[in-house]
């Protein structure tokens, strides 16, 4: 199949086209750069070696959309594209709205115009809120969300619905995607943000390389086992696979709009995530507490007992195997791609 990979240079998006070049797709990515880099698609090159189309473009450009897929016979999108940190979202909620609705919303009228209707599109767990229940599953109510960027996510998945509301043709799977970590094996691309990480593994990776003094941890006083949040983290290898795995069930299995959590079902708090992280690599990761983030939640991890029935798909690195790639990728890129 040929796939058009939206934000192709960032994190998850670089991962999804090594996974989708290894498996025998044709890819076209695009990416306007804001918060990621060129270099990535040649590291991913270096990786499968093999090459495809890369575009530096903004998805909100309606024409250099159109002409995208006059060009090519796209027959699915993975859709990645889009801002993604919760306390920028919340001091800066224009930018988002900007970014990840309207984007979006361009995106899916170019498809439309060259009727092109497999989607797979790159949601969150912060569609649920703040949780009613732990783990969560599918049919946990959605749109209670507490910031900006979850709500990006959660008009999205109604836009989305909407759409095969109106047209049966369209074929969407929503993945709700838990915390991605870690890097590539190879330890050639990984999570390079911009200036100070939103993020905790790459806050405590700068930590670690002594770029930055120290990790401050939000809130110690959160209603969870040592006070501090609770999070499913999952390999970003893993998560790239399940993408792959959903794109190929939209064209056989499943139709219309359907919603799968992806994640390992495991949460881990801060402080136990700092904690492995210095027994594994050994290295010390001093830290602060720090007042609550605004938009932030006590715990939430997965119940991905639906996302293994009906994609055949699972997480398979435990978090051992996450600090491990991402250290390496911080140990060979102490700059990041810079």
């Amino acid at each position: 199949m040929s796939i058009l990979v939206t934000g192709g240079a960032g994190f998850i998006g670089s991962h999804a086209i090594v996974e989708l070049l290894n498996e025998g797709h044709s890819v076209v990515a695009i990416d306007n750069l804001s918060n990621s880099k060129n270099i990535a698609i040649k590291r991913i090159q270096d990786i499968t070696g093999k090459a495809f189309e890369f575009v530096e473009g903004d998805i909100r450009d309606a024409q250099l959309l159109k002409d995208l897929f006059s060009k090519h016979s796209i027959d699915s999108v993975m859709h990645f594209a889009g801002l993604k940190a919760v306390g920028e979202s919340v001091a800066n909620p224009l930018a988002y709205y900007d970014n990840n609705i309207a984007g979006s919303v361009c995106l899916y009228k170019a498809m439309e115009e060259a009727k092109v209707f497999n989607l797979v599109f790159s949601s969150s767990a912060t569609v649920y809120g703040d949780p009613q229940k732990i783990p969560i599953d599918e049919t946990h109510p959605t749109g209670a969300v507490t910031n900006p960027y979850g709500q990006t996510k959660y008009m999205n998945e109604l836009i989305c619905a909407d759409l095969v509301r109106s047209n049966s043709q369209w074929n969407i799977g929503i993945l709700r995607y838990f915390n991605p970590i870690g890097a590539h094996t190879s330890g050639l691309i990984g999570e390079d943000p911009n200036d100070i990480p939103n993020n905790l593994m790459p806050f405590i990776l700068q930590v670690a390389s002594g770029k930055l003094k120290e990790l401050s941890v939000f809130g110690d006083d959160w209603p969870t086992h040592d006070g501090t949040g609770v999070r499913d983290y999952i390999h970003v290898v893993d998560l790239a696979k399940a993408h792959l795995s959903c794109l190929e069930k939209l064209n056989s299995k499943f139709t219309g709009f359907n919603a799968w959590n992806v994640g390992t079902g495991k949460g881990y708090s801060v402080l136990e995530i700092v904690k492995a992280f210095e027994s594994i690599t050994g290295v010390k990761i001093p830290h602060k507490i720090t007042p609550r983030r605004d938009g932030d939640i006590a715990e939430s991890w997965a119940d991905t007992a639906k996302a293994s029935s009906d994609l055949d798909w699972k997480a398979e690195s435990d978090l051992k195997q996450m600090i491990q790639d991402a250290w390496n990728w911080q140990l060979k890129n102490p700059q990041g791609y810079n």
